[in-house]
């Protein structure tokens, strides 16, 4: 008959080797998920942007396109959130005056815009994975893809709204900035959902 210590050590090293056993499958899976990221992300215009920020997400999206769209329209969401609540600090900067006081307040209303209307595209998303038909899906993709698209286009005119020499300074810097890199994560975001589209389409 075994000892107690025996029998104890036996169960400990069962134990070690159960949990390096569940270890390794959860490793597998996030390395397998994380080659997908990459794998997708190679097809947007900011890949490393877009792999540094999704990544962490990895666990969730598990190689599915409608997961990833939605992650990356998540991040968008969360920066563009971030970004208009630092233009709105901005319009209360001291000695700003003429084209560039209302350079700013125009790049806030376009920041509003932009946040409403990638939070509309979320909504819309989850919609896109309840589809009983193709013509459904495609009526709620085609409403998510014009929504980030036209956020797109809000962030773009907010960086141009500061365009000219007569507004160079740090507050120009400051936005154009911001807004800039919000616009590549929504670029980014953009990229994934149109692939999500054209792979449920196929």
């Amino acid at each position: 008959m075994m000892s107690q210590s025996t029998v104890t050590f036996l169960l400990l090293l069962c134990f070690v080797c159960f949990a390096g056993t569940v270890k390794s499958v959860a490793v597998g899976k996030s390395s397998s998920s994380l080659g997908y990221i990459k794998t997708s992300c190679s097809t947007t215009l900011y890949p490393k942007l877009c792999m540094q920020s999704l990544s962490v997400y990895a666990n969730k999206i598990k190689g599915n396109p409608q997961h990833l769209a939605e992650a990356a329209l998540s991040v968008s969401i969360n920066k563009a959130e971030s970004a208009s609540v630092y233009v709105s600090m901005m319009t209360r900067v001291k000695g700003l005056k003429g084209r560039e006081s209302q350079a700013v307040k125009d790049c806030l209303d376009n920041m509003k815009d932009t946040v409403d209307r990638l939070s509309r595209s979320m909504k819309e998303m989850g919609q896109t994975g309840r589809s009983t038909s193709q013509s459904d899906f495609s009526w709620h993709m085609s409403n998510v893809q014009t929504w980030v698209s036209a956020a797109l286009t809000d962030e773009n005119t907010c960086v141009d709204g500061f365009a000219g020499h007569s507004m160079d300074g740090n507050v120009k810097t400051a936005i154009r900035a911001r807004i800039s890199d919000v616009a590549h994560f929504t670029s980014n975001a953009l990229a994934l959902i149109n692939r999500y589209a054209s792979k449920h389409q196929a």
